[in-house]
């Protein structure tokens, strides 16, 4: 992060000096008198517990975790062990919560809950506002009776993409082409660049821990949660995670580091028929090629490149040595897998919602307690710890735990386990000791413009060539020319001097921009989930056709997933696929702006039909029959087709 220089440490000591006032007197290892059963009732000025040793920052983390543990009570534990999304309300204040919405306000989950884990929701368009409410939330956590400080998450923010449930668009960060562009590129030097800068923007805002990257593997092509992977490889992802870590985290972690939770272990590629977890015809994945074992290989990489904490994913296992309940319910996977066998000593946090039914988007979304449905709240709360799993993700209970160590279900020292790791995590970034941002400096970094021109360069050399019958890219720039165009908004065309026509039969050339095949689904959360069929249907292939018997046609697919899309593939001229990147790139592209020209390499096999993909197996790579094009497979300019 940029030196924040002597005016931010005045700063920082001024803000700090007002928030609590520092108490003299010898350290005391003494426990301080339990908090009520309503903890809001109990807080007191953190000025009580300055002198702890856990607040020493010249003692070693092991022994501060030591202290802090030892004077937390049972509540205060059980805090910890949530991590739920929070939202800024207006102009950087603290939420207020929502009734209607079921949300809670911000006070509520750090004054009354205890909680200290939360996924910075929403898109940031405004970075001082960002910044200065991190600071609101830290300053609020301060104020309880431990101070212990916020830890910040957040989904993937720098590509082109608006999926609540996996990442939100880029707007003032740096913009790049999702992880599947990076995968297309072959670098690894490149995504340690983009994991570094990425680092630097998420440190100024206050986010000091990434909810990826995801590693699951391309097995199954209908799979809608392909667009943040790397692919189909295991080899190639295991390589990317490594150089995606270090560039996070560094060397290894500490206070310049943002934290990563590698995902959806054990692997959630191999889902049955393509559906996705989150859903509850989708709960299934399954391994009819016994495959298992692939997919663990670049969890492997990452485990031994110092992953720090790791989400399982939603489903059930089908077809394996293991029972058939969710990952993070199954301690075969958890506690006999991931730590015994692949011996993980980090963090385990559950994908979100495991515990408690809820309303997502206006969409009633039961518990996903594949294979458990059946348990109580508090039952399936005590199957997860049981497993293994250190957090809850996506949930505000901890009354829940509260019950089971008071009933003696859960022993308290289990969640002594569990909060140890935690708590080491905080104070390995430094959040104990330096726990706020420089608003100005936050301005300075994020976005600024080496960041945006690196990012920029990347989504145009992530584009991969497919087709260029007779060598028409690069396209000369000539005002005559007109075109025909669809999916770019006709403000980047006017600022080109691009002449533009109304219709196929009027131009000279088409540019088309296509999003890949999907069946639309319903529901307000369920809709954001690109599944079914890889295939355009018949509509909108005679629509295509028509244009491209029409005028020579340059088309542009977005993959989110794999498309089989063979009829363009022989009726375009040119047939380019970008994996996030906008339009600007896109011109840049095609007309060899200062050089720009696709680099990239298919990530995943195109395969020639859904016939293919429903003859092959779930869990196993490469399989689908006569794919249209292979992985690898990419053109540069220079290349005939």
């Amino acid at each position: 992060m940029m030196m924040m220089g002597d005016l931010f440490r005045w700063r920082r000591r001024t803000l700090l000096s007002l928030l609590f006032t520092s108490t003299l007197g010898s350290f005391t290892s003494a426990r301080p008198e339990p908090i009520s059963k309503n903890p809001a009732h109990s807080l007191m000025p953190r000025s009580s517990n300055e002198t702890f040793p856990y607040r020493d920052a010249s003692l070693c983390i092991d022994d501060r975790v030591d202290d802090l543990l030892h004077r937390m009570t049972i509540e205060e534990k059980a805090g910890q062990l949530f991590h739920l999304q929070m939202q800024m309300g207006p102009n950087g204040t603290l939420d207020l919560g929502n009734v209607t919405a079921r949300r809670n306000s911000s006070e509520n989950m750090i004054g009354e809950k205890l909680m200290t884990h939360f996924n910075l929701v929403g898109d940031v368009t405004d970075v001082r506002v960002a910044a200065e409410w991190y600071n609101r939330i830290q300053e609020r956590a301060l104020q309880t009776r431990l101070g212990i400080p916020i830890t910040l998450s957040s989904d993937p923010r720098h590509a082109f993409t608006e999926n609540i449930g996996t990442g939100f668009a880029a707007n003032q960060f740096s913009q790049w082409p999702e992880s599947l562009g990076l995968a297309a590129l072959r670098d690894a030097e490149i995504v340690q660049k983009f994991a570094e800068i990425a680092r630097e923007e998420y440190m100024a805002i206050g986010i000091r821990t990434a909810l990826h990257p995801q590693i699951d593997l391309v097995t199954e092509p209908r799979w809608a949660r392909i667009g943040n992977t790397m692919g189909e490889d295991a080899n190639l992802t295991s390589e990317l995670v490594v150089a995606y870590l270090k560039g996070f985290q560094g060397e290894e972690l500490g206070t310049h580091s943002v934290s990563t939770i590698t995902k959806h272990f054990p692997g959630g590629g191999p889902m049955e028929n393509g559906e996705d977890s989150h859903l509850t015809y989708g709960k299934n994945q399954t391994y009819p090629g016994h495959n298992l074992e692939y997919h663990l290989i670049p969890f492997k990489a990452a485990i031994a490149a110092g992953a720090r904490q790791i989400m399982p994913y939603y489903s059930r296992p089908i077809g394996t040595e293991y029972d058939e309940v969710g990952f993070s319910f199954n301690k075969g996977i958890i506690t006999d897998l991931l730590r015994g066998e692949l011996g993980f000593e980090g963090i385990v946090c559950s994908d979100w919602g495991l515990i408690t039914d809820t309303v997502i988007a206006g969409q009633d979304m039961p518990a996903r307690a594949w294979g458990v449905e059946y348990l109580s709240e508090l039952q399936r709360a005590a199957m997860v710890l049981n497993a293994g799993v250190d957090q809850f993700g996506g949930e505000q209970r901890p009354e829940l735990i509260v019950e089971l160590v008071n009933t003696g279900v859960i022993p308290e020292e289990r969640l002594d386990v569990s909060v140890r790791r935690l708590l080491r995590e905080k104070f390995t970034l430094g959040l104990f000791d330096n726990p706020f941002v420089d608003v100005e400096a936050a301005v300075q970094v994020v976005g600024n413009p080496y960041f945006r021109r690196i990012g920029n360069e990347t989504q145009r050399k992530a584009y991969t060539l497919l087709t260029n019958n007779d060598d028409t890219l690069p396209l000369e720039s000539d005002s005559t020319t007109k075109y025909y165009v669809e999916g770019i908004e006709a403000s980047h065309l006017e600022a080109r001097n691009i002449s533009l026509v109304s219709t196929p039969e009027e131009a000279d050339l088409a540019l088309i921009r296509l999003q890949a095949p999907y069946e639309p689904r319903p529901g307000g959360f369920e809709k954001n989930y690109h599944a079914g069929s890889l295939e355009y249907n018949a509509t909108e292939k005679v629509r295509q056709a028509a244009i491209y018997s029409a005028v020579p046609t340059i088309v542009d697919i977005y993959l989110d997933r794999p498309a089989a899309i063979p009829e363009i593939a022989e009726s375009a001229k040119v047939l380019l696929a970008n994996f996030g990147a906008g339009p600007d790139a896109f011109l840049d592209v095609i007309f060899g702006v200062d050089g720009a020209q696709p680099q990239g390499k298919l990530p995943f096999d195109l395969p020639r039909s859904m016939a293919a993909v429903e003859a092959s197996k779930e869990d196993v790579p490469f399989d689908t029959e006569n794919p249209v094009f292979r992985f690898g497979h990419g053109l540069r300019y220079a290349e005939a087709c």
